[in-house]
C-alpha cells in the first residue's frame, strides 16, 4: 500500500449500519436471522446487496449457481483480480454476522477506495457464494464447490431440501440462475473475513486471527431401522428400539472425538425419530454425525471407528444400520504468501494477532484448490455462532475489515 493509503481505514459506522440493514431481512425469532439459501428472504438480501454494489459503481455478474460477483476495475483490466467475500445465507436460527461480515466488509473496502479515489492495479471482486451453510441443500459450501470443480453442476442442481424442492428449480424460481459459466474466472488471490465461531480470540483478548489451515470435516448420515411398537405392551427384551440405538451412537460420537482430542471434535446435530409419538417405540431414527480435525489421518480414523462400533451397537440391539457419506473435505493448508500478507497487515495496523485454524467449513476451503487463499478472523462473544444470540462488537468488525482492506490492496498493488 502506498503512502497515500497508509492512514486510510474503513468507515466502521457505515459497515455496522450495513450489517444491521441486512439483518432486517429474514429476521429470526430471537434477534438473529433465518435467511436460508434460495428462499424469498435470501433473494431479498441478494437484491439489497446488488443495489449497494451498483450504487458503489461496481459491475455485478451472476453465474449459473447463483454466485454473485461485484467487480471494481483496476488500472490493469487484464490482470487477474483479487477476490474477497463470503456468504449471505444463514442457518434457520442463524446470527447476523456469520458470512455476512465477510461480504459486507468486502463492499466496505470498495466504498473506502471510492472515498479516497484510490485505484488498485488489479481489479477487485467481492463475492457472495450460494448455499454456504448447507442447511437447506446439503452439502455445505455447495456453490463454491462447483466453482472449484469438486461437484458437478447437474449433481448440485439435483440436491433437494426437506420439502423435496430441487436447488436448480429454486435458482430458477428466485431468478438467481445467472448466465455465466461456473468456475469461468481467474483469481489472483482470495481473502475471506469471517467471525471466529469459537472462543479463542475473545478469551485471549486477540484482535485478529490469521488463519493458516481449514479443519477437515466429515458428515455421515446414519439411518437406524427397528420396529414401531407399543411402549406399554412390548417387553423390554423384545424391543427393536431405534431411538435407543441412536442414543448410544450419540454417546459413541462424543467418546470418539474426546479420544482424538484436543484438536478433534464431533457431534450429532440433525436428529429425527419416527413415528415421533410419545407412546410408540421408535422404529426408525435418522441423524447426522459431524467429525472435524486438522489432520486427515485422524479424520479417517474417527470415521472407521464410527462404522465399526456403531455396527456393533446395532448388532446388540437387533437394528439395521445404513451409513451414508453426505459431505466433507480434507484439511486445507492456506497459501503462505496470503498468510504473510494478512499477518503483515495486522502488524502494520497495530492489531494483536495470532495464528489460528478454522474450525468450521468455509468457501475459502474449496477455493484454495484453484487459487491462493487465506482467511482473516475476528472474535465473537463467547465463541457463539449458528445461534441467534451470535454477537460481535463494532470494534471487532472494524478491525477485521481494516486488515482486509490493507491485505487486498497490498495483494492488488497500486
Amino acid at each position: 500500500m502506498s503512502s497515500a493509503m497508509d492512514d486510510t481505514v474503513i468507515n466502521g459506522e457505515r459497515l455496522w449500519q450495513s450489517l444491521l440493514d441486512m439483518a432486517a431481512i429474514g429476521p429470526g425469532v430471537a434477534g438473529g436471522n433465518n435467511r436460508q439459501a434460495l428462499t424469498d428472504e435470501d433473494g431479498a438480501g441478494r437484491r439489497l446487496f446488488r443495489q449497494w454494489c451498483e450504487d458503489a459503481g461496481l459491475a455485478v455478474a451472476v453465474d449459473a449457481m447463483g454466485n454473485m460477483f461485484a467487480r471494481r476495475e483496476g488500472s490493469d483490466a487484464g490482470a487477474d483480480p483479487v477476490y474477497m467475500g463470503s456468504h449471505l445465507d444463514t442457518q434457520p436460527t442463524g446470527g447476523k454476522y456469520d458470512g455476512v461480515l465477510g461480504v459486507l466488509a468486502g463492499l466496505e473496502v470498495m466504498r473506502t477506495l471510492n472515498d479516497h479515489d484510490c485505484t488498485t492495479q488489479r481489479p477487485l471482486v467481492v463475492v457472495n457464494w450460494t448455499n454456504e451453510e448447507g442447511t437447506r441443500f446439503a452439502p455445505a459450501m455447495l456453490a463454491s464447490g462447483v466453482f472449484a470443480g469438486v461437484y458437478g453442476i447437474d449433481w448440485a442442481y439435483a440436491r433437494t431440501d426437506a420439502e423435496g424442492k430441487r436447488l436448480g428449480d429454486e435458482l430458477d424460481r428466485t431468478g438467481w440462475k445467472g448466465g455465466e459459466q461456473v468456475g469461468d474466472r481467474r483469481i489472483h488471490a482470495l481473502f475471506e473475513l469471517h467471525i471466529e465461531q469459537g472462543p479463542i480470540l475473545e478469551a485471549e483478548s486477540v484482535d485478529i486471527g490469521v488463519v493458516t489451515h481449514g479443519q477437515g470435516l466429515s458428515w455421515t448420515h446414519v439411518t437406524l431401522t427397528g420396529t414401531d411398537a407399543h411402549t406399554g405392551s412390548t417387553p423390554m427384551h423384545l424391543r427393536r428400539n431405534a431411538g435407543l440405538g441412536m442414543a448410544r451412537i450419540v454417546d459413541l460420537v462424543d467418546r470418539i472425538a474426546r479420544d482424538y482430542g484436543p484438536d478433534a471434535v464431533g457431534t450429532v446435530g440433525h436428529v429425527e425419530v419416527f413415528p415421533n409419538s410419545r407412546n410408540v417405540i421408535p422404529g426408525r431414527a435418522e441423524f447426522t454425525v459431524d467429525f472435524r480435525s486438522p489432520q486427515v489421518d485422524t479424520l479417517r480414523a474417527m470415521e472407521e471407528r464410527l462404522h465399526e462400533e456403531a455396527g456393533a451397537i446395532c448388532d446388540e440391539l437387533d437394528l439395521g444400520i445404513e451409513l451414508q457419506d453426505v459431505g466433507g473435505f480434507d484439511p486445507v493448508a492456506f497459501d503462505q504468501n496470503c498468510i504473510r500478507t494478512v499477518r503483515g497487515a495486522a502488524e502494520t495496523l497495530g492489531y494483536s494477532h495470532r495464528d489460528i485454524v478454522a474450525g468450521a467449513g468455509h468457501d475459502a476451503c474449496w477455493i484454495a484448490r484453484v487459487a491462493p487463499v487465506s482467511m482473516i478472523m475476528c472474535p465473537c462473544v463467547d465463541g457463539l455462532s449458528h445461534n441467534e444470540a451470535e454477537e460481535i462488537t463494532p470494534q471487532w468488525a472494524t478491525a477485521g475489515a481494516n486488515v482486509l482492506l490493507r491485505s487486498v490492496v497490498n495483494a492488488a498493488g497500486r
